[in-house]
């Protein structure tokens, strides 16, 4: 029997390591560990898209592989399978895992709010699965819970949803909601936010109404009220309560902003949740709750990232992986800083775009040749693309790398995935992974990037 990771994440080894150990623990099974690798798996030195985690090791399991996969909609962040091959969508998963770095020292929306739908979603396509929220927090957790943290834990332990890697989880004020009447008490208890909105529930003969406002920027997209409102709504039904349940104050100005198959909707009509004066579109339930990821250019940078970590001694110290969690800065003497999203957050509200960072998806330090390398992924039609927007690191550069690493050197260069062909990279194009695993690797490419294919292409003889 082999352990199955799927994931829409770059691998992380202590992730991975939890998993593991948490699984050892489940079945109640002895193992051990030795120093974790994740490697990334070669057949006549083309990537086969399959990594294997070596260093973790029971008598129950043979193998630990990882695949990037993809969701349909609102989609955790791995799903864990007991299989000898490959699984499918017709394999029931060991764990539904939803990792987060961020407390809510941070944020305290983005913490526990903006992930609570996923929950909720998974439900309809693996019921029974074991769901965990795993804190993989990076920076202190905050001493003192908020009360948002508190009222979102307690609701995701309503569900059911394990939570792995915060202090203190085990004290009473985080156990389950035991009544309806329970959980309006508590929300509406809590102080209005610094704006004066504050979410609401009011009980009525034949309704409950949430109070909360699901427009942004013209349309159904509040991330952090589309997860309150589902998840709250999901512990109403949890708890007993079949009537309507109505958002109000929703701030959606008509029938259009609302959408046609948004994850609000496909939850909403599982739940049978109601917009006030407007109406939910009926939809089908997607098919599918998740794919193998074949076309999206992440598959060329996690790639990337994994054979400089296990085959060089290079590092990356900043990583975006499109469609993934934004990593933290590493600064020269081990800080780990949130990168911020705007040069000027009033203007950039204001309307001037340009205002936001662009960002790399990949940053590497190479310390033996004193180089930081920036890296932008794309897919191999839009190398031009990708070229384009190497122009435009100087406001991320001027911030963080030249200011963290002054004694560097800085180049920038593009990865790319998806070619068909075989021919070698050139000029800005420094990596190209081809559809069937070929590496590709342009003669002027870094030493790094030389070295460490080097390094994997002798591992894998």
């Amino acid at each position: 029997m082999n352990l199955w990771i799927l994931t829409e994440e770059r691998p992380k080894k202590e992730v991975i390591e939890t998993i593991f150990l948490k699984y050892l623990n489940d079945k109640n099974i002895s193992g051990f560990i030795d120093p974790i690798r994740i490697l990334p798996v070669l057949c006549d030195n083309h990537f086969s898209f399959i990594y294997k985690a070596t260093g973790l090791n029971t008598a129950k399991i043979d193998n630990i592989y990882i695949k990037i996969i993809s969701g349909t909609s609102s989609f955790v962040d791995y799903l864990v399978f007991e299989n000898k091959n490959e699984p499918t969508q017709n394999d029931i998963p060991v764990y539904a895992i939803e990792e987060t770095k961020t407390d809510d020292k941070e944020s305290r929306n983005t913490g526990v709010y903006q992930r609570c739908s996923k929950f909720v979603y998974i439900d309809f396509f693996y019921a029974n699965v074991s769901k965990i929220m795993l804190y993989n927090l990076q920076i202190e957790q905050k001493k003192e819970a908020t009360r948002t943290y508190i009222f979102g834990t307690k609701m995701l332990k309503t569900l059911g949803v394990e939570i792995l890697g915060k202090k203190g989880i085990d004290s009473k004020k985080y156990n389950p909601f035991t009544s309806i009447d329970e959980l309006i008490e508590l929300k509406n208890s809590m102080p209005t936010t610094k704006n004066g909105i504050s979410v609401k529930l009011i009980r009525k003969e034949n309704s409950i109404e949430i109070s909360a406002k699901l427009e942004k920027g013209g349309r159904l997209a509040s991330d952090p009220s589309i997860g309150m409102t589902t998840i709250m709504s999901a512990c109403l039904r949890e708890l007993g309560w079949r009537k309507d349940i109505i958002i109000t104050q929703h701030n959606l100005p008509n029938q259009q902003s609302v959408g046609k198959n948004n994850k609000f909707i496909q939850i909403a009509n599982q739940l049978n949740i109601k917009i006030k004066n407007l109406t939910i579109p009926t939809v089908k339930l997607k098919e599918k709750y998740w794919y193998y990821e074949t076309n999206g250019e992440k598959i060329g940078t996690i790639f990337l990232d994994i054979v400089i970590d296990e085959f060089s001694k290079g590092f990356t110290i900043y990583h975006n992986h499109a469609g993934c969690e934004r990593g933290y800065f590493l600064t020269s003497d081990n800080q780990k800083l949130a990168v911020e999203k705007y040069t000027d957050r009033e203007k950039y509200k204001a309307g001037d775009k340009s205002k936001i960072f662009a960002l790399p998806d990949l940053v590497l330090k190479d310390e033996y040749e004193k180089l930081i390398i920036n890296i932008e992924g794309e897919m191999h039609k839009n190398a031009k693309q990708g070229i384009k927007q190497l122009k435009g690191f100087d406001a991320f550069e001027d911030s963080y790398v030249s200011k963290y690493y002054p004694s560097f050197d800085i180049v920038r260069t593009v990865v790319l995935y998806g070619s068909e062909s075989a021919k070698k990279p050139i000029g800005k194009i420094s990596f190209i992974l081809s559809v069937t695993g070929k590496i590709l690797v342009n003669i002027k490419a870094p030493k790094l990037f030389k070295d460490s294919f080097k390094n994997i292409f002798d591992f894998w003889k």
